[in-house]
């Protein structure tokens, strides 16, 4: 079709407003007639609106066929997709919220994850084959920032539990440490104002609680691939605990004998602890925790205890301490 190259217009010229503008000659080119079109045009409109709005960064995302994992209910809607994607914290592109105005220099592909230390079967898996290889699966779950801010997303990805599997723990294992990656030339804040030895971004959960059901490696939100600003192209989700705990963009995990350290801990001890199980009844030193706001819509909800996944890890902090929620 020799005229379509009328409308072959730049990646940063696609928007709803030129498609439209060409509505009735673009509807005969692609043979539609009439109310058929709507659908198609919608779709145009959805795209252009995201790649304005988020300058690209959620657009040409790759589609992740996964069931539907039903047992973990939401008692909420489910954010929406542009919400979620505009209001993040990743400091090592920013300190503020718009990290996707900081992603684009950032590359995912190719992407390793080396899985070391106390375990029989070191390994080094390509992400594309973790991908290819794991059973997926579509989980929505809540997501508590320690700030108080809250949502509701569809995370695309694999028990941890699986992975574990494969590497094959030794006895003498007890926690497992997370390790992102160090990009000073892609990442603006791991060199700039930001900047600190302790890069990179490292945190660590218990053996038990790496192989809990809930713990999950999500490679895939809203049923497409990660957007950078979520951690792509791998980030660990334990919806029970603060967000900080959810490591983005993962290039190693090392099985280890004692209880890591993690970042925020040793940048801020007096504010962040290596639980961070989410309680309302223990604020943060600088804010209270009793409730949270949902991303979208600013509606506020009381903070439940352990996120409201009680039922699945309450066990693991028995008996039941203090420092168990820091």
């Amino acid at each position: 079709m020799t005229t379509r190259k009328r409308f072959s217009l730049p990646a940063n010229e696609l928007t709803a407003e030129a498609v439209f503008r060409e509505r009735r000659t673009f509807l005969k080119l692609l043979g539609f007639a009439g109310l058929n079109a709507w659908p198609f045009l919608q779709a145009c409109s959805n795209f252009a609106m995201e790649s304005r709005e988020l300058g690209g960064t959620l657009v040409n995302l790759k589609t992740l066929p996964a069931r539907p994992n039903d047992r973990y209910r939401l008692d909420r809607p489910l954010t929406d997709r542009l919400a979620a994607a505009k209001y993040n914290n990743f400091y090592e592109f920013t300190s503020g919220k718009d990290v996707w105005r900081y992603v684009d220099q950032f590359v995912t592909r190719p992407w390793q994850v080396a899985v070391s230390g106390l375990v029989k079967k070191p390994q080094v898996f390509a992400i594309d084959e973790l991908i290819r290889t794991m059973p997926l699966e579509e989980r929505s779950y809540r997501h508590r920032c320690v700030e108080a801010w809250a949502m509701a997303v569809p995370w695309t990805g694999f028990p941890l539990a699986e992975l574990v599997k494969r590497v094959e723990p030794q006895s003498g294992a007890t926690h497992v440490r997370f390790l992102s990656f160090l990009r000073r030339d892609q990442a603006p804040n791991q060199r700039g104002v930001f900047s600190t030895d302790l890069w990179p971004y490292h945190e660590g959960l218990t053996l038990a609680e790496a192989t809990n059901e809930l713990t999950f490696l999500a490679v895939g939100v809203y049923g497409k691939e990660l957007p950078k600003q979520h951690g792509a192209p791998i980030r660990l989700v334990t919806p029970w605990k603060y967000g900080f705990k959810g490591i983005k963009s993962i290039v190693a995990i090392e099985f280890v004998d004692h209880q890591p350290p993690t970042f925020w801990n040793q940048l801020v001890p007096d504010e962040y602890g290596f639980w961070a199980n989410v309680n309302p009844d223990m604020p943060h030193p600088r804010w209270s925790q009793q409730t949270e706001r949902l991303l979208g819509s600013d509606e506020q909800r009381q903070t439940v205890i352990f996120n409201g996944y009680g039922e699945f890890v309450a066990h693991l902090y028995q008996p039941p301490r203090r420092e168990f929620f820091f």
